[in-house]
């Protein structure tokens, strides 16, 4: 069901109902007011007959002798309604002609209801100056003149509802009109347009939406240019250590004995230098990507940095001193991520230490962090160098690995909130600051 559709049907609907009930309101109101109307009307005919009587009591005497013989002639009236004057005793005096005596003939004071010939007749009957007074009509005649009426009042409310729903269905069709402006402008885009929408003049309504659409169109373009960038980086990483591992490859197939073995190891060095890379950049792309993880998984800061150790120098793990002496302490974070990120740092710090001097670890936790401190006693970096460290690819001239472990430590901290800071030490070397966000009590991943 479209849009103008559903505005039109809810809005119709409420809207007929709301005039359907004033109008039934109103009718009832109407008819109750009219029956009161032509009630009143009875009376005052039959007390105005009885004031015409007190005017000139003498020509209406019972005692004249002539009781029994109609003396006066009383005109007929509207169609349906009657007249009769007659003494208490029953005697009439006048009755408008065509009156079926009948219908007239009531001796209660009041109004009363009977039926005549199939027909019925309300009346009201007054006593004065000896006489009783009558007058009746037709219930027929009221129930048409009460339909007449009721068309009258009907008609005018039918008009106005079929009016009223024609500029509703034309608000509405003018009223979604920026909407079909927005579609057609979306349709025409290109698929590889991801520009923001221009912020032309649109109803107050549609701005969430709009702005909405260019958070999309903004995210989609930094997944776009991400993917891109991680394609170049890829091409450009690779090609260096494939044509390396191709031309090993060709020196051992044409030469023998020592040449060949020296040929072949270089190759296998390639391919490990090529695996490695590989799997940074697929961990980079992952880290950077969409991604989600079971909330309730618990972290053990321990636990990161004994298994960070051990991927980080599987047959020298004398080569790095653990210092905890803390509590155990539970990071908010998972640990496939701490451990990726801490294994970074020490494989960094690893490789530009001298072997004879170990590279120490030491974890510091406050009410909300955990940090993860990493110190070697390498030649360490200068100023410069500390700004393009985290940069992808960025290496010295004698440097060795992929150039993107440090990159990879940063994108997991800016997408878990935490933070990594790289100073040189006074005594040498370099010091880096892995702090990651503290599991809280009261969430699901603490108890």
């Amino acid at each position: 069901m479209s849009l103008r559709l559903r505005l039109l049907l809810m809005i119709g609907i409420s809207l007929s109902l709301l005039w359907g009930g004033v109008a039934v309101w109103m009718l009832r109101d109407l008819e109750n007011e009219m029956r009161r109307t032509l009630d009143q009307r009875l009376a005052m005919s039959a007390r105005m007959v009885a004031g015409l009587v007190s005017q000139n009591p003498a020509a209406w005497d019972t005692r004249s002798g002539t009781a029994g013989v109609s003396t006066l002639t009383v005109p007929a009236t509207a169609k349906g309604l009657a007249c009769q004057v007659s003494s208490l005793r029953g005697e009439v005096f006048a009755r408008t002609p065509g009156a079926a005596p009948a219908a007239i003939a009531t001796t209660t004071p009041g109004f009363a209801e009977r039926e005549i010939d199939g027909e019925r007749w309300r009346s009201f009957t007054v006593e004065a100056h000896g006489l009783r007074i009558t007058t009746a009509d037709r219930l027929a005649e009221r129930n048409t003149l009460l339909r007449d009426v009721m068309v009258a009042a009907i008609v005018p409310f039918v008009v106005a509802l079929i009016g009223s729903l024609m500029m509703l269905w034309i608000g509405v069709r003018s009223g979604l009109v920026p909407l079909e402006r927005l579609r057609q402008a979306l349709a025409r885009r290109a698929p590889d347009a991801l520009t923001p929408i221009p912020d032309a003049p649109m109803p107050r309504e549609l701005q969430p939406l709009v702005d909405t659409l260019n958070q999309l169109l903004e995210r989609m373009r930094m997944t776009i240019s991400r993917e891109r960038r991680f394609t170049s980086d890829a091409a450009h990483e690779l090609r260096t250590p494939l044509t390396a591992l191709k031309t090993h490859l060709q020196v051992a197939r044409i030469t023998h004995g020592k040449d060949a073995e020296t040929a072949l190891d270089y190759a296998e060095e390639g391919a490990s230098r090529l695996q490695h890379t590989l799997q940074q950049l697929l961990t980079l792309a992952q880290v950077e990507g969409p991604f989600s993880w079971d909330a309730t998984q618990r972290t053990d800061a321990d636990e990161v940095a004994r298994l960070a150790m051990r991927d980080a120098a599987p047959g020298t793990p004398e080569r790095i001193e653990l210092v905890s002496g803390g509590p155990q302490v539970e990071l908010a974070l998972p640990q496939a991520l701490a451990v990726t990120a801490l294994r970074n740092l020490l494989d960094n710090a690893l490789r530009h230490a001298p072997a004879e001097h170990p590279v120490s670890l030491e974890i510091q936790s406050t009410q909300d962090t955990v940090c993860f401190r990493v110190c070697d006693s390498g030649p360490g970096l200068s100023a410069d160098e500390l700004t393009r460290v985290t940069q992808r690819f960025w290496r010295r001239d004698t440097g060795r690995g992929s150039g993107l472990g440090l990159a990879i430590v940063v994108a997991i901290t800016e997408r878990c909130g935490g933070s990594l800071a790289l100073a040189q030490r006074p005594t040498g070397g370099l010091e880096a600051k892995l702090t990651l966000p503290r599991a809280k009590r009261g969430d699901p991943n603490f108890d």
